[in-house]
């Protein structure tokens, strides 16, 4: 199995603290069967992990867990909050695509979707890359407006959901939301976000378990397919998106 997102860089952000920890975690995948790793560590305005730095740090964690007997590979990538100068740093070499292919992760802010989204994404796009959208199930503003999210994805992005997401352990809103997303043909991979070995650990068995009851084998095998070939550059699976329906809100007098 592979991860496509995870903090397990040591010291670089609020994943990983050092070493030992990178170390744990890697031992923990390993238990939930992910043989492959994409290290995506935070760039934002609290975290500046440019891509050679994240290049070195890699290395480092690999060589490590050789030595340590850990059978995961861990392979570069970034998490970059959306701002309007990715398209120059991308140029100036500084953005780290996943596994070096032609996906890159972008995060939304938690609370809103800012309003030059569509603009940049289609810029990205123009430039080759094909970005990623991380954990639309907790944007607040997508929750009450899905409609913007079918938008995006139907003009050529893609989305990763959370696999804690979708077990509840962001409360019952983000899950059901998350379900939605599914339904609606409106994600194309699973991945951990994982940041620790304790309350932001991987639990990727546990989401593949709950789409297999809820969804299906197919399901199943689409999500983890999709993974092995964005790590091979290859263009993922993708099925016909559909709007997801606003439940409406009663009021009672």
């Amino acid at each position: 199995m592979v991860d496509i997102h995870c903090h397990i860089l040591p010291g670089v952000d609020d994943g990983a603290g050092n070493m030992s920890d990178s170390i744990l975690m890697a031992q923990e995948a390993e238990k939930e069967g992910i043989q492959s790793i994409i290290a995506t560590p935070h760039l934002n305005n609290h975290y500046d992990n440019r891509k050679e730095l994240i290049v070195t740090k890699v290395q480092e964690l690999n060589q490590a867990l050789k030595n340590s007997g850990v059978n995961v590979t861990i392979l570069p990538g970034q998490e970059p909050r959306i701002y309007g100068d990715i398209i120059e740093d991308l140029e100036k070499d500084e953005i780290q695509p996943l596994n070096n292919s032609k996906y890159l992760f972008i995060e939304f802010p938690s609370n809103h979707v800012p309003r030059y989204t569509e603009k940049l994404l289609f810029d990205i796009q123009v430039k080759g890359l094909t970005p990623i959208i991380v954990h639309p199930e907790r944007n607040s503003e997508l929750i009450e407006r899905p409609e913007l999210l079918y938008h995006l994805v139907e003009k050529g992005a893609l989305t990763q959901v959370t696999a804690s997401s979708l077990c509840g352990y962001f409360g019952k809103n983000i899950k059901s939301f998350s379900n939605q997303i599914i339904e609606a043909n409106l994600t194309h991979f699973i991945a951990s976000d994982a940041h620790n070995i304790t309350n932001r650990t991987f639990k990727m068995i546990e989401a593949f378990d709950l789409i297999n009851e809820k969804y299906g084998l197919d399901y199943v095998y689409l999500f983890k397919e999709n993974a092995e070939l964005l790590i091979n550059g290859k263009n993922v699976i993708k099925e016909i998106p559909a709007q997801i329906k606003k439940k409406k809100k009663f009021i009672f007098f």
